[in-house]
């Protein structure tokens, strides 16, 4: 959570981006050493996309800690569910989160149903990630139909990739016969288990080139799933934040594109977060944005346009707000 360690919150509030937002606060220029706000960015695991992104959010921030005073900590977490409820209950700042996850909980709908988080804000979006399935070649699985009643990695409890599974599943209305046998589990284990054949299937949602995927091109023979078919027209009608996809064919020696569908990962926080603090990393990330973007493979195609509009299913933050209308980005 928010700490300070400044012997006054309100100066140490004031020193955060007084500057930045035109507060008429007499201040210095800079925080003072040890006037800090600490503001932490729920991830995913050590070795998904989201800790590295993460990570890179949080290079930034804190190459302005001497000018604005708030220090970003990239926090591992089993991804956008639990990053959600962290938020939520004040265990988290910030976090990264997939676009149907942010939905589901502004609206109170999937893991929310009845019980939405009102006070969900966004603050940016960040990239696309693609639903990738890779299935051992031996398996013979080419597209979704092929995945009934094999076992599949479908992500924890917890985890974006297990809701938009349910989504999914939710859609083919399969009899329970033909549904798939649901293994939850880390990604790091999920390498070995495909290969020795304990799972017939591995699902991520992924950016790309995402280091998991050639991790298991590498262990044993793989293909990639086709994610198509009527289920998936569905899905993509009902939920605009889904769009369809490819997993470009150069980016893994594939014969052939895949085709898939995709969403934004998006950077979310809570509308009881000061707003000076979230003004600090939105005008952080898009001040540096090319820096930014040297930082992972994922972030190289980042947009200012796409970056205040894409995958945002919940509200702006009032601090993100403001500094994309300063930016001129938002009118």
């Amino acid at each position: 959570m928010i700490e300070t360690v400044c012997p006054s919150r309100l100066r140490c509030i004031r020193l955060v981006v007084a500057v930045l937002l035109g507060v008429a606060v007499v201040t210095p220029a800079t925080a003072r050493a040890g006037d800090e706000v600490f503001a932490s960015v729920g991830t995913g695991e050590l070795n998904g996309v989201y800790y590295p992104v993460g990570k890179a959010i949080c290079e930034i921030v804190n190459r302005d800690l001497s000018i604005y005073g708030v220090r970003c900590s990239p926090e591992t977490t089993p991804g956008s569910v639990y990053n959600t409820r962290a938020i939520q209950s004040g265990e988290l700042e910030f976090g990264i989160v997939q676009a149907d996850v942010n939905f589901n909980a502004y609206k109170g709908e999937g893991a929310w149903v009845g019980k939405p988080f009102l006070d969900l804000r966004s603050v940016l979006s960040l990239y696309p990630e693609l639903v990738t399935v890779m299935a051992r070649a031996d398996s013979h699985i080419q597209d979704l139909a092929g995945l009934a009643g094999r076992r599949v990695n479908v992500g924890s409890e917890g985890t974006g990739t297990r809701a938009t599974w349910d989504a999914i599943e939710e859609e083919l209305g399969w009899r329970d016969a033909e549904r798939v046998q649901p293994v939850g589990m880390r990604a790091d284990a999920t390498t070995s288990a495909l290969c020795s054949g304990v799972i017939d299937a591995n699902m991520l949602i992924v950016g790309h080139p995402s280091p998991l995927v050639k991790a298991q091109q590498a262990a044993c023979a793989i293909n990639l799933v086709a994610m198509t078919g009527p289920a998936i027209d569905k899905l993509l009608h009902k939920h605009l934040y889904y769009q369809r996809e490819t997993i470009p064919a150069d980016l893994y020696g594939l014969p052939a594109d895949v085709p898939t569908f995709g969403e934004r990962a998006t950077l979310v926080t809570s509308a009881s977060v000061d707003t000076r603090v979230v003004a600090v990393v939105a005008k952080a990330l898009l001040g540096h944005l090319a820096e930014l973007r040297t930082l992972h493979p994922a972030l190289a195609r980042l947009r200012p346009s796409q970056m205040v509009n894409d995958g945002l299913t919940a509200p702006l933050h009032p601090g993100a707000e403001q500094v994309y209308r300063q930016m001129g980005l938002i009118e």
